[in-house]
């Protein structure tokens, strides 16, 4: 089997495409990733070598070139992850979000409209969404596969639109797609924009660690080798047409996830009790901030089998030690140097 996976460069990606390389020998595995600022190829160095792995540089918002590429490659099927996921990012540069999570989304699945044609036997285009898609809770309930759609940032009406497509895609042309909507992600390799690697590293640089109004958000935390597995297990078992919803049964709020991340720290960086804390530092709230996610997992249990294997204290205690051990990596990707492996690794090739 042949997969396309796209955006395997970044966090979420890199820990899919590692995967299903040691899961799947047999399998040939192509990432292809624009390498944007969170693209990272030193995040796979231990598989690039691996003979069924390769790497292609290339932008889903080019048409043609996806075109040619299926056309090159013959696919069996899509791990659809690239994207752009920063909802500040989103709120400052809007058309970003639609041109790569929209635009792409459709270049791809018209690819692979082309390319497979009536042969859909043992084809599967996998498209990775956001629970953020849904909108906001209040203190009860949870979101499932059929909770209405009610995206309040740019960045999620780009994932609402593209899961959109993705179901037209299905409905119109017999496209055999499946859909996942994840809860909020956190593990090793992610770039330190997001709220868990930022604080980490703020703590460690001892620099103010900036909370959103008075850290009430609440959020549904997925260790995100979970994640990957969740991927695995609705790639192969899922049901063709259906959404599956992924989460990780760990909601905290803000500034009780960075307590106990200040906890955590302190512990393994040697330092008082109560030290890291004092560098909370609260400031202007986000605009359209969801109160609360929280994500009805069931259908996957029930129906696929997966659970979360890990709780979100062990899961972040884990990640804390995975930051403090790879200080290059996050040195290199925090002054911006990672940026020069692609060149250094794949020149001449």
């Amino acid at each position: 089997m042949h997969i396309l996976i796209t955006g395997g460069a970044g966090f979420i990606g890199s820990h899919v495409v590692r995967h299903f390389l040691n899961s799947y020998p047999s399998y040939t595995i192509t990432n292809l990733d624009k390498l944007t600022y969170a693209g990272n190829l030193a995040n796979l160095r231990e598989v690039e070598r691996l003979p069924n792995y390769r790497f292609i540089k290339g932008d889903i918002t080019d048409g043609d070139f996806l075109m040619r590429l299926f056309e090159e490659q013959r696919f069996d099927g899509v791990i659809h992850l690239a994207a752009e996921s920063h909802v500040d990012r989103s709120i400052t540069n809007p058309t970003a979000f639609v041109v790569t999570n929209v635009l792409g989304t459709v270049n791809l699945l018209n690819a692979a409209k082309a390319s497979w044609g009536a042969n859909l036997e043992g084809k599967r285009f996998y498209h990775i969404s956001t629970d953020e898609v849904y909108g906001s809770l209040g203190s009860e309930g949870m979101f499932t596969e059929e909770t209405p759609y009610d995206p309040h940032s740019p960045y999620s009406a780009s994932k609402a639109s593209s899961d959109h497509f993705v179901r037209a895609w299905h409905d119109t042309f017999g496209l055999p797609v499946v859909i996942s909507n994840c809860s909020n992600n956190y593990g090793s390799f992610q770039f330190p924009e997001k709220l868990i690697p930022l604080f980490i590293n703020n703590i460690i640089q001892k620099k103010p660690l900036p909370v959103y109004g008075k850290g009430e958000n609440i959020r549904d935390w997925l260790w995100v080798v979970d994640h990957a597995q969740a991927i695995d297990v609705i790639y192969h078992q899922g049901k063709t047409g259906e959404t599956y919803n992924i989460g990780g049964h760990n909601e905290w709020s803000n500034i009780a996830l960075i307590q106990l991340l200040c906890r955590i720290m302190d512990t393994k960086l040697g330092r008082a009790a109560g030290e890291s804390e004092k560098l909370v530092t609260y400031v202007t709230d986000r605009a359209g901030h969801d109160l609360r996610y929280a994500i009805d997992s069931s259908k996957l249990q029930r129906e696929l089998g997966w659970v979360p294997s890990i709780t979100f204290e062990k899961g972040l205690e884990l990640t804390v030690e995975w930051y403090l051990t790879e200080s290059e990596w996050l040195s290199n990707v925090t002054s911006g140097s990672y940026q020069c492996y692609y060149e250094e690794m794949y020149r001449g090739r």
